[in-house]
């Protein structure tokens, strides 16, 4: 399975209507494949959209994109909004859950790792180990390596019913030595954002 992660960034002032345009049309994208989620940015670079589609290869990916755009079902009708546009394609850490439909959030953090090289299974062993502790105290929507795309990316997205229990849930989890995993880590850089569910975002 492979994750497509389209992050678009839009004009300013110009979230709410391309949101609007992206909703009207999805319902006759999605006779060809699922939507997993779609967020909109809240802290960290502002005026994106990012919407995560799930197939089960390339080749799915290829096809079902070429049928949805001879059917002139998609895209929606949006460019004259945006400014950037961005794929990547991420595999899933399989020991976990993946962005499965449900009311977890709607708050979500998006926390991206850029590893050593030969780093992603030294991360997910470590992960094994340590991740059922950190899940106790909130929702991990998922976690997942790059394949195409910028190299050696770690991405993992944690979901909050408000941003208060994000504060209280990081600062419980360093306290208690839960999280970050102990010991060496391949991670050399970190960045993160938030993000909120739109209404139409299996993801809530």
């Amino acid at each position: 399975m492979i994750y497509e992660f389209r992050t678009y960034t839009l004009r300013p002032k110009t979230i709410g209507e391309f949101v609007k345009r992206f909703g009207e049309a999805l319902p006759k994208r999605l006779e060809y494949s699922p939507l997993s989620a779609f967020w909109t940015s809240e802290i960290g670079e502002l005026n994106q959209v990012i919407h995560v589609w799930p197939y089960a290869d390339l080749v799915e990916r290829s096809r079902i994109r070429a049928a949805a755009v001879a059917a002139g079902v998609w895209p929606p009708k949006t460019s004259e909004f945006i400014v950037d546009m961005r794929s990547e394609i991420f595999e899933p850490m399989t020991s976990v859950p993946v962005l499965e439909p449900g009311n977890i959030g709607p708050y979500y953090e998006i926390r991206s790792y850029q590893l050593k090289p030969g780093g992603v299974t030294a991360m997910a062993a470590r992960w094994d180990e340590h991740l059922p502790n950190r899940t106790a105290l909130s929702p991990l929507a998922g976690a997942f390596h790059s394949d195409i795309g910028a190299l050696n990316q770690w991405m993992h997205i944690w979901a909050y019913k408000s941003l208060d229990e994000r504060f209280a849930v990081r600062k419980e989890a360093t306290a208690k030595g839960i999280w970050p995993p102990p010991g060496d880590s391949p991670v050399v850089a970190q960045s993160n954002k938030i993000v909120v569910s739109v209404p139409f975002s299996p993801m809530q």
